[in-house]
């Protein structure tokens, strides 16, 4: 595995990959690797593409009173679990290669941005969006696999590649789970034993609502009422949000009668934990 730091020796290495008539497949991390993210790198061998891997913890996707400083990371580690699963470049930028001098140029993502987590996160989505996009002009990868764990992540970067005309191809990969149902995340390392053990009944909420959906339950206030009582009952959690939402554009839902996305985000202490579930449902005729 090659590995840099430098956006000027990893253009080198990708033109001369090019050159040998490879496709290059990318995978963008903010690092302290699980398995969820393997699976984006088992996803891009199959392809049979150059894969290239990037670490960076992006600034600009945190607010002043967000964890950018207490973001868990382990170089090293993260470079041995990539070389064998069979990354063929890593890259991990400073934040002074990416950003030399401060930046006055952002993606805005509009309403896509503006509902779920940007409704408490302001600017985390913009800032999201601009570094994949600046990556994505360094990389100039042909295909990109993005987790559905962040669905709306997934789901701007899908539509700025289509609004912006870029030639990539934005994969979807489902949502790595613990035996218990636990949302693999880089965070879980923040919770106490007790959060742990708690954390199970949100994905234990979201398949009870997929259930009352397949049951015909067709309201959506109603369910998510039903989601926000569960999780208060059975944790000291603090929700931030329980919503359902058209699984396409995010648009509020009343009716449930299409694909939606059950969302939710809920605090354990100081850790900010998210998870979703999609659920199909046929367009009333």
């Amino acid at each position: 595995m090659k590995r840099t730091s430098q956006i000027n020796d990893l253009r080198e290495i990708i033109a001369m990959e090019r050159s040998r008539g490879q496709k290059i497949a990318f995978v963008a991390t903010m690092g302290y690797l699980h398995r969820g993210h393997l699976s984006l790198i088992e996803r891009a061998k199959q392809t049979g593409a150059f894969v290239v891997l990037s670490i960076f913890v992006n600034p600009l996707q945190f607010g002043p009173k967000e964890d950018f400083s207490r973001y868990p990371n382990d170089l090293e580690q993260d470079a041995s679990l990539v070389k064998e699963a069979g990354v063929d470049l890593l890259f991990h930028p400073t934040v002074e290669e990416m950003y030399p001098r401060p930046i006055v140029t952002f993606i805005e993502v509009g309403q896509l941005g503006s509902v779920l987590c940007g409704a408490t996160r302001p600017g985390h989505f913009r800032g999201m969006a601009t570094v994949v996009s600046k990556l994505f002009h360094i990389v100039q990868p042909d295909i990109t696999f993005f987790g559905q764990k962040d669905y709306q992540q997934f789901l701007i970067i899908q539509r700025m590649v289509s609004d912006l005309s870029l030639p990539i191809e934005v994969c979807p990969v489902s949502i790595a789970r613990e035996e218990d149902g636990l949302a693999l995340s880089s965070r879980n390392v923040f919770l106490t034993s007790e959060q742990r053990q708690e954390a199970k009944v949100l994905s234990k909420s979201l398949n009870e609502a997929e259930t009352s959906i397949r049951g015909g339950e067709r309201s959506a206030r109603k369910l998510e009422d039903q989601l926000r009582a569960r999780i208060t009952l059975e944790c000291h959690g603090v929700v931030d949000y329980v919503e359902i939402r058209d699984a396409e554009d995010l648009s509020d839902v009343t009716i449930i009668d299409r694909p939606v996305l059950i969302a939710l985000a809920v605090k354990f202490g100081s850790t900010r934990l998210i998870d979703n579930k999609v659920v199909e449902v046929e367009p009333h005729v």
